[in-house]
């Protein structure tokens, strides 16, 4: 009996056995960019997390697991990730480097140890790499590195979303080459999931996922309002080798959340096609 059972059962709240895929629900946009839309207040929070028992896992902040524990115990309740990085790259407000010095910086929220006695099943961390200053890129890769030896360590599921650095500057950021090198460091270092960006193609995504030998969770990116947009995207990534997918603000942002996840389940558990999950909730 060791860590490594621990590390199997918890993985195995968030992806199903019978199909090795995840619906995961991203609900930490706080975080890093202040209030989102739709989940501005402790209301909506609530209101939100009463309709997301379809999710296979639901990933939230440190400081929102007392508002919505409830959510996570008992029978067949969705897996609990906890988001562990701060980071202010890319945010909206007070945006870093507009001065075209400042490359961004993280920060871990939580140790470990209280993480896993919380019941947490799996982490997720950022791996920023391509930054200027070489010296941030070896801080991240000995930060997740450690936080993935940690994971081991206690049995936590570390699901790692690796990006570049230079997203707003480079237009080959996005590109399978540099993704299929950023999604397999983190494999490498050990990650049990990866998150990735849409690369925008399948066949650029499958070029990522076959060379990274860990499920890949397609992130959702920006939308909500056009369910049928969001049933294409994942219908898309499956049939390109992704494990699943970890949407956010597409799933909340909706007006019946409920039917979102349904649909996202029967396409990436089920394997029908957007139009299909689209027709079953007509």
């Amino acid at each position: 009996m060791d860590a490594r059972t621990g590390k199997k059962i918890r993985l195995g709240r968030l992806v199903r056995p019978e199909s090795g895929r995840a619906v995961v629900v991203a609900t930490s946009h706080g975080v890093t960019g202040g209030p989102p839309a739709g989940l501005r207040t402790r209301d909506e929070i609530r209101a939100v997390f009463g309709r997301l028992r379809g999710a296979d896992g639901i990933m939230v902040t440190p400081g929102m697991v007392p508002l919505v524990e409830d959510t996570f115990t008992g029978r067949d309740r969705p897996g609990l990730v906890l988001h562990l990085d701060w980071k202010n790259h890319a945010r909206g407000v007070y945006t870093p480097g507009s001065d075209g010095r400042a490359e961004g910086v993280l920060a871990q929220l939580a140790d470990l140890e209280p993480v896993a006695a919380a019941g947490v099943d799996a982490v997720m961390t950022y791996l920023y790499v391509g930054q200027r200053d070489t010296r941030l890129e070896r801080a991240e890769i000995e930060r997740n590195a450690r936080i993935a030896r940690d994971c081991e360590r206690l049995g936590l599921g570390l699901i790692i979303e690796p990006r570049s650095a230079l997203e707003g500057d480079d237009p080959d950021a996005l590109s399978a080459r540099v993704m299929s090198m950023y999604c397999r460091i983190s494999a490498d270092i050990g990650a049990d999931l990866v998150k990735a960006l849409w690369p925008g193609s399948p066949e650029a995504f499958a070029e990522v996922a076959e060379s990274c030998y860990v499920p890949i969770l397609l992130a959702g990116g920006k939308g909500g309002e056009d369910r049928r947009g969001t049933f294409g995207l994942a219908a898309d990534a499956v049939g390109a080798g992704a494990g699943g997918v970890m949407f956010g603000r597409r799933v909340f942002r909706a007006d019946r959340p409920e039917d979102v996840l349904s649909g996202l389940s029967a396409i990436v558990h089920d394997g029908v096609s957007a139009d299909e999950a689209e027709r079953a909730l007509a």
